[in-house]
């Protein structure tokens, strides 16, 4: 029977991070770094992408950056064929919609995010299975949302209906290939800080009404704060290890208990 410490050992293992460039891609990539896995760095902003292998680099680990646009079929294409064997794909690149009421929501915002977000996912998803298929193993950990658990407020609808999309396909990922070792699960990060998607939301507001989101954020989590990206590693790491070989078609809450009120 392994140890308890080497059921968390990516030793040996290769990741590959969408939106590895900052926020929570970058977290997750040190993490499964840290634990031993040689990491590829994928982000449309190659810059981004690098600073994240240089950093792990200087912690001791493996990584290379990669350039990808997951809404771009052909860029997918040609970053699956840049890659080697894939142990586990972490489907994290996203980008966030402005706070609109649905009759205000434009066609172009709408189609951007679910680009991204949802069918980028599919496009990651379909271009590494046969890597894993022909390994005969692997984890997908796709980053899906509570916003695609309830509706919210502070969020927009291409964004709550591209996570919602995420939960659904990460279930049916886990029916299609449970057979084949291949796993497949789903984060639904909460009110995290330090992420591009709150900067982006945040921009457009005034201090005060920057203010008045925190003062709501804090009131709903019955923890009283935001979470940090460095707080979803433990789970990320989880999810791609050995230690939950008997997990696969959930989605996961990791919200302070926002959910839970």
């Amino acid at each position: 029977m392994a140890s308890p410490s080497s059921l968390f050992d990516l030793t040996g293992k290769t990741a590959l991070v969408t939106g590895a460039g900052f926020g929570l891609g970058r977290a997750f990539s040190r993490a499964l770094a840290a634990h031993g896995a040689e990491v590829i760095s994928a982000d449309i902003d190659f810059p981004g992408a690098e600073q994240t292998s240089q950093l792990i680099v200087q912690e001791g680990g493996k990584s290379s950056p990669l350039a990808v646009d997951v809404a771009d079929e052909k860029s997918v294409a040609a970053m699956a064929k840049a890659t080697g064997r894939v142990d586990i794909l972490i489907n994290n690149a996203g980008v966030a919609s402005l706070v609109k009421r649905v009759h205000e929501m434009t066609t172009e915002e709408w189609n951007r995010v679910i680009a991204v977000d949802l069918t980028g996912v599919f496009f990651v998803t379909r271009a590494v299975l046969p890597k894993m298929l022909a390994q005969g193993c692997g984890s997908i950990i796709n980053i899906a949302s509570i916003a695609g658990l309830g509706g919210f407020p502070h969020l927009g609808s291409p964004y709550s209906a591209a996570k919602a999309g995420v939960a659904g396909f990460t279930r049916q990922l886990a029916v299609e290939y449970a057979k084949d070792n291949i796993r497949a699960n789903a984060i639904a990060p909460g009110w995290h800080g330090g992420t591009n998607l709150g900067k982006r939301t945040r921009a457009g507001m005034s201090a005060e009404r920057v203010e008045e989101f925190e003062a709501s954020i804090r009131a709903g989590t019955p923890m009283g704060r935001r979470g940090t990206p460095e707080e979803l590693g433990g789970l990320c790491v989880y999810l791609a290890s050995d230690a939950s070989s008997f997990v696969t078609g959930q989605v996961i809450a990791h919200d302070g208990g926002w959910t839970s009120t």
